[in-house]
């Protein structure tokens, strides 16, 4: 039966265990602190009542005093206070021999009370005919009531003094016996105490041990297994189906499958590393054939042989927009082939100017093109080539291009605190805030890349990746845009220290 018990209280929760153990103390404290009071209680209760009857006979006594006091009073001065008093006294009497004895009885004390109670009466209508005698003027009546009734008043205080003291010898032992009981009550309650101590202890100690012995074996084999020793693991014990149980069952199942594990992830890496360098050989295989393919198309001396000749024919011919046109198409293609990885600022600004005369002659000046320079010493900072030509051609193939009104460009360079803010802002179509997101992440492929739509090749992405590579994830790269028609601006904040 306690096997199974023990078993049963294994198997719960964490939760109950806890609960059980909580409640369990409590109630165990409670019962003995209950047990303790109502003991208590009712010891209090009998030494109360030991002294009640010698109380109440000392009230008896002095509601006596007040009514002969009150009476003689009335008789020397026969005022309207002192006959109020009197009576007041007389009722307060009155009330308090209710409480004695009235029967007939064979308890000595108790016909003490019996005849207190009857002299009582007498007496209270003597000192009524003295208080009436003396208020009709008859001074031989109230001096002779007067006098029986100061004999009465003695008899009943003899009485009362006499009652009082058997009542209080009688009382002295009774409250003798008590008070010894006390003392053993206290030594029996510090004892219960300890005693209570102990099992709560005990008590405590059994069930934290039952939580917190499978957690130490599971906290060593965990640290085994932090240090790679596998191998020295084994099977953790399942102590019971609480958490901990659940826990370390999962454990061992999670110990078991680590060997498989490691193994199946170490032939999976390989087999990654090999495929990552056959699609390396692949893609520089790809790109030498790819750059066989451009230099086999179109030769660069060649390109620009044949530009200079064209500007020089059209001077000849006195066409110097068509002169200036092929020069600066000539110098957009020069920093294009050229070994360009760092610019400076000033050098991008230029081509971004070069680029825009190109696209205003192809498009008869339709694109309204303007810049503010915060200040000439920004231009110094050395940035990598080709990041912000992509930003405005961006802004013409997928912002104004298919607009009615006016389009225009705006970029503007300014410092904020100790870094350099480039804007590329236009008044297009805008983004919402999906796609902005798309892009920042990367996630973004357009679907709608049309012949005349075609841009360098140089995307968004890639001008993000060869910022944070190059300025070591310093820089910062925001798109905002308010939403349809309401433009889109591009701003690249790098630090200023670079300047």
């Amino acid at each position: 039966m306690l096997k199974k018990m023990s078993r049963k209280f294994h198997d719960m929760h964490l939760k109950t265990k806890l609960t059980l153990l909580i409640v369990g103390t409590m109630l165990l404290i409670l019962s003995v602190n209950s047990i303790m009071y109502i003991i208590l209680n009712r010891m209090t209760q009998q030494l109360d009542e030991i002294y009640v009857g010698n109380v109440r006979l000392n009230e008896l006594e002095d509601a006596l005093d007040r009514v002969e006091s009150s009476m003689a009073g009335y008789l020397n001065t026969k005022g309207t206070d002192t006959l109020d008093e009197y009576y007041r006294a007389e009722q307060t009497y009155q009330d308090l021999l209710k409480g004695l004895e009235q029967k007939v009885t064979d308890n000595q004390l108790k016909m003490m009370e019996r005849d207190i109670y009857n002299m009582s009466q007498n007496y209270l209508s003597v000192t009524e005919s003295t208080i009436e005698a003396k208020r009709g003027r008859n001074v031989e009546r109230y001096k002779e009531m007067y006098d029986s009734a100061a004999k009465l008043y003695s008899y009943i205080k003899t009485y009362i003094t006499s009652l009082n003291g058997y009542r209080f010898r009688g009382n002295t032992e009774s409250y003798r016996v008590l008070s010894s009981s006390l003392g053993y009550l206290e030594i029996s309650s510090i004892v219960s105490f300890f005693i209570m101590v102990l099992l709560d202890i005990m008590l405590v100690i059994l069930v934290t041990g039952n939580i917190t012995r499978p957690l130490n074996e599971l906290a060593i084999a965990a640290d085994k297994v932090s240090e790679g020793e596998l191998d020295d693991v084994g099977v953790v014990k399942v102590h019971g189906k609480d958490e901990v149980g659940k826990v370390t069952m999962a454990f061992n199942q999670m110990v078991s499958s680590i060997p498989g594990y490691l193994s199946r992830l170490k032939e999976s890496m390989e087999k990654e590393q090999l495929l990552k360098e056959k699609e390396l050989l692949m893609e520089a295989h790809l790109k030498d054939a790819h750059l066989k393919y451009l230099q086999a198309q179109i030769n660069p001396h060649f390109l620009f042989n044949t530009l200079n000749a064209g500007m020089q024919l059209a001077m000849m011919e006195r066409a110097d927009k068509t002169s200036e046109y092929i020069n600066q198409v000539a110098a957009f293609f020069r920093y294009n082939i050229q070994e360009n990885d760092e610019v400076t600022l000033a050098q991008e600004i230029q081509l971004v100017d070069t680029y825009i005369y190109i696209l205003n002659v192809r498009f008869s000046g339709d694109i309204h093109f303007s810049k503010d320079i915060e200040s000439e010493d920004l231009l110094d900072i050395r940035i990598p080539g080709m990041i912000l030509q992509p930003l405005v051609e961006n802004s013409v193939n997928y912002g104004i291009r298919d607009i009615e009104r006016t389009k225009k460009i705006y970029l503007s360079v300014y410092s904020v605190d100790d870094n350099i803010c480039i804007s590329v802002m236009d008044n297009g179509v805008g983004m919402s805030q999906e796609l902005i997101k798309e892009v920042l992440s990367g996630e973004y492929k357009s679907e709608s890349d049309s012949e005349s739509k075609k841009g360098n090749g140089v995307g968004l992405n890639n001008v993000m990746q060869r910022l944070r590579l190059y300025f070591n994830g310093a820089d910062n790269f925001e798109i905002i845009s308010n939403g349809r028609d309401q433009g889109t601006e591009v701003v690249i904040t790098v630090p200023r220290a670079e300047v």
